[in-house]
């Protein structure tokens, strides 16, 4: 169950969308997912919750600025995922290489398209282009970018990610996190949120394994036999 599950199941939000106030210290027990550590990123603008509902919180009921308690107030009816991508960002990518197969080109399947990383569409800061950052952003050609959207969509649906080690010679699923899709990893670790930082993750590791085995091999071979 994800955490917005957990939160319905405790809220219990009538069939117009609206909540009672649901306090923070009734995160215990079986609800303990949703202690609001860091923001509370399962309720934040960007979340799966407040994509479908208007999520209200009181801050007012213990000194400091934590949240004291969380409701829902409706159904959230106002915000669309805008898929513009700023100026600037588009001019950046335009000329660059696609990320997974290195090309550039003419051709239907080769023309460079500029990819929203994640590829479930609902952060509302990427949405903005205002807020948009590049590293938001990657370039893909039509064919990685067209393959990379159904690779999503089933995870979306699935809340499982693609294993990187589909594609031969991948040394890892993920570069971060397992196939379990998280409301606090997001699409990080993922191959096709970044296949750039799975590769550059992956280097460290394995020369990291590296170093780790050969001492182990060179110690036991000196004292293996010591107790």
């Amino acid at each position: 169950m994800t955490k917005t599950e957990l939160f319905l199941q405790l809220a219990q939000p009538d069939e117009k969308g609206f909540s009672r106030w649901v306090l923070a210290t009734e995160f215990v027990g079986e609800y303990k997912e949703l202690q609001l550590g860091n923001g509370g990123s399962w309720c934040r603008a960007s979340s799966s919750l407040a994509k479908k509902y208007l999520v209200e919180f009181d801050k007012s009921l213990t000194s400091g600025n934590s949240i004291d308690a969380v409701r829902l107030n409706g159904f959230n009816t106002n915000k669309t995922f805008s898929q513009n991508i700023r100026a600037d960002i588009k001019e950046f990518y335009k000329n660059q290489n696609c990320v997974m197969l290195g090309v550039q080109g003419n051709s239907e399947n080769t023309k460079i398209e500029i990819d929203h990383k994640d590829g479930r569409k609902d952060d509302w800061r990427v949405s903005d282009v205002k807020t948009q950052k590049l590293e938001d952003f990657q370039p893909l050609c039509k064919a990685a970018n067209d393959a990379k959207r159904q690779i999503c969509k089933r995870c979306k649906e699935t809340d499982k990610r693609w294993n990187a080690k589909n594609l031969k010679g991948n040394p890892y699923p993920f570069y971060e996190g397992d196939e379990n899709y998280t409301e606090e990893l997001g699409c990080v670790g993922c191959y096709q949120f970044d296949p750039v930082e799975y590769r550059k993750k992956s280097a460290l590791r394995i020369a990291k394994e590296a170093v780790e085995n050969t001492v182990a091999f060179i110690m036991n071979k000196l004292y293996g036999d010591e107790k």
